[in-house]
């Protein structure tokens, strides 16, 4: 995965306390914690792997929950 298909970390630190919520084991569990932890220090940022962690994490999060199911089937407006 390169740099440039990565989740702006603004947009993945939004979902971390659904990610956190949703942890499922220890490893997982004690890696969200951590990071929420870690992000509230001035000028943190992630390293390249736990950027992409995240990442895995969050997109787990909502297609767990199926939020991008049917997202093509957009009921049209009409008149």
């Amino acid at each position: 995965m390169s740099a440039q298909s990565l989740r702006p970390l603004d947009e993945l630190l939004w979902s971390w306390p659904t990610v956190c919520k949703a942890a499922t084991n220890d490893w997982a569990k004690s890696f969200a914690q951590s990071i929420q932890r870690q992000s509230r220090r001035p000028n943190w940022m992630p390293t390249p792997k736990q950027h992409v962690l995240m990442q895995r994490m969050v997109a787990e999060v909502y297609r767990q929950r199926g939020d991008f199911d049917d997202c093509d089937d957009f009921p049209l407006i009409e008149d």
